[in-house]
């Protein structure tokens, strides 16, 4: 509602501009051909020019947009215009006040000073060519000084109707984008709260009923001939179902990335290598250089699920003996690089899997960049880079050791 009044005023504005332009010049050009015995021809050299000028006007101030913004050219031609009707008939002066129009809401100071200069030059053009012998008509004078003193007034007030309107027009800019940002903080909100309740599901359900399976096939074996067919289908059922169960617990990590909720993302990502090398032996280990930068922490909860995705790759697929994870946090970038001395695989074969798509919508989503390098037999590497605030909030949790710049933790025992 209230950008559409700010539209109607700026509508109603630009209307109001333009009748006063044809109003002014009319009266004044009417003013002028009053009382006089006029020629064709002196009658033309009056009205002419003022056809030209509202020509011109309509052109570059109706037809162009020029409102706000007068053009160069618009000025420079309608000031011309002015001093040709001028010298032909000195009454045209106040034709100058119709010139200015697209002007007069500008500065209030402007706007005042121009009509004190018009109408001291209106008044000397009337006191010189009235045909008197020097003296000074006071009533006329006083006339003229109060009718100077109203103008001023309203060109000053509607001047300043015109800058509360300019002030109000940007409050609503700053209040429609301060709504747009509460509204995505809370979607990012609805978003984290529905993944935390499909993880409390996930939990409850399948990973509670996959560790019931193991369990109960775990004690079925126990019973069965060690060696027989039945035994060794159960002992297959039993790896599928622990299998599943693993898996499950990976995408209620996924879901809710737990460590965010007491660390920020260096101490997360430290957890999760720790956790890497404790569960499968591979050499895990993480290296933070630069100081960390707190992030928001939906940003920080996406960085982490790219991280946890690229380490199950390196666990399930790549058959790695090491894996690192580097966090750089530079000035304006943290530039994240996930590197395995696996297997490695062609980059530009398509894939079934949808782990890399994933990633880079993540990362995309984040106004950052997903590189990923891989050849047979020689590993992958994992590169991410995302923008840092501009004015960066505070520092996040001094690494472990409280010893500056690269940080390396020990591979788990």
């Amino acid at each position: 509602m209230a950008l559409r009044q700010t539209w109607e005023w700026e509508r109603w504005k630009a209307v109001g501009q333009h009748a006063f332009f044809t109003t002014v010049l009319t009266l004044t050009v009417l003013g002028a051909l009053a009382g006089q015995d006029l020629t064709a021809v002196e009658t033309l050299l009056r009205i002419g020019p003022a056809l030209g000028l509202a020509a011109w006007y309509t052109y570059w101030i109706v037809l162009r947009g020029g409102r706000d913004r007068s053009p160069l050219p618009y000025l420079g031609g309608a000031l011309a215009g002015w001093v040709v009707m001028t010298v032909v008939d000195p009454a045209l002066l106040p034709v100058a006040v119709a010139v200015l129009t697209p002007y007069w809401l500008r500065r209030a100071w402007w706007s005042a000073g121009g009509v004190l200069v018009l109408g001291a030059a209106w008044s000397w053009q009337r006191f010189t060519t009235d045909g008197t012998d020097g003296s000074v008509d006071v009533r006329a004078l006083t006339g003229c000084v109060l009718g100077i003193a109203v103008a001023v007034t309203i060109a000053c007030y509607v001047a300043t109707l015109d800058h509360e309107s300019h002030k109000r027009q940007l409050l609503l800019d700053e209040l429609t984008a301060t709504q747009a940002e509460r509204a995505a903080a809370e979607r990012q909100a609805g978003t984290l709260a529905e993944r935390q309740r499909l993880a409390r599901e996930v939990h409850d359900t399948l990973t509670q009923g996959f560790a019931s399976i193991a369990m109960l096939l775990d004690a079925a074996r126990d019973d069965l001939p060690p060696g027989s067919p039945v035994a060794r289908r159960v002992e297959q059922a039993m790896r599928t179902a622990r299998d599943n169960l693993a898996e499950s617990r990976r995408l209620v990590h996924a879901l809710r990335p737990a460590p965010l909720d007491r660390t920020h993302l260096a101490d997360a990502v430290r957890e999760l290598t720790a956790r890497l090398t404790e569960e499968t032996g591979i050499e895990a280990y993480t290296v933070v250089t630069g100081r960390p930068v707190a992030l928001p922490p939906s940003t920080e909860g996406e960085l982490l699920r790219v991280v946890q995705e690229a380490l199950t790759n390196a666990r399930r697929h790549a058959h790695a003996v090491s894996v690192s994870v580097t966090l750089s946090y530079l000035v304006d970038v943290l530039a994240i690089d996930i590197q395995d001395d696996g297997t490695g695989f062609a980059p530009a074969v398509r894939h079934t899997g949808i782990g890399l798509t994933s990633m880079r919508e993540r990362i995309a989503a984040l106004g950052g960049l997903l590189a990923v390098e891989s050849a047979p037999g020689e590993g992958t590497t994992v590169a991410v880079t995302v923008p840092l605030p501009v004015e960066p909030s505070a520092p996040g949790p001094a690494p472990l050791s409280g010893m500056p710049g690269a940080e390396r933790m020990a591979p788990a025992s």
